[in-house]
């Protein structure tokens, strides 16, 4: 099974749940946004993907400049609860799938949780190739 935490505003998000689908799964599809966190859900998600809050931490578009979230003195504690109470800090998509866990920025990053990839060439929603007609990832 492959779960993807999506904000269908993203269009990164929006890439990889189209590359998920059109290798042939159909994930489970959290929108975050609407849902939120919890506390112990994001200190998994961290954990299996190896970031700490301060890596997870979405800085552009969101309030976390407002927020005095930047400064490094900032704690994980401090961090985590912002997130909590605004989900939009977290930055997405982060998918999990029996190969892992990631924060897939950029949308070729599922690649590496994907057993069967989507038929190529294949472009991103941008127009931008993703895998040539061999199926390879452009260098």
């Amino acid at each position: 099974m492959i779960v993807i935490h999506h904000n269908p505003a993203c269009g990164t998000s929006r890439n990889v749940l189209q590359v998920i689908r059109d290798a042939g799964y159909e994930p489970q599809v959290i929108d975050y946004l609407n849902e939120g966190w919890t506390r112990p859900q994001l200190l998994a998600l961290f954990a299996a993907a190896g970031l700490t809050p301060r890596q997870a931490l979405r800085t552009t578009k969101s309030p976390a400049q407002e927020l005095g979230l930047l400064d490094e003195s900032v704690s994980d504690e401090a961090l985590l609860d912002a997130m909590l109470e605004h989900p939009v800090l977290v930055n997405r998509p982060i998918v999990c799938s029996s190969k892992g866990v990631k924060l897939c920025r950029p949308s070729e990053q599922v690649l590496d949780l994907l057993a069967q990839w989507p038929t190529g060439p294949y472009f991103k929603e941008d127009g931008e190739m993703m895998l040539d007609e061999q199926g390879i990832r452009p260098e």
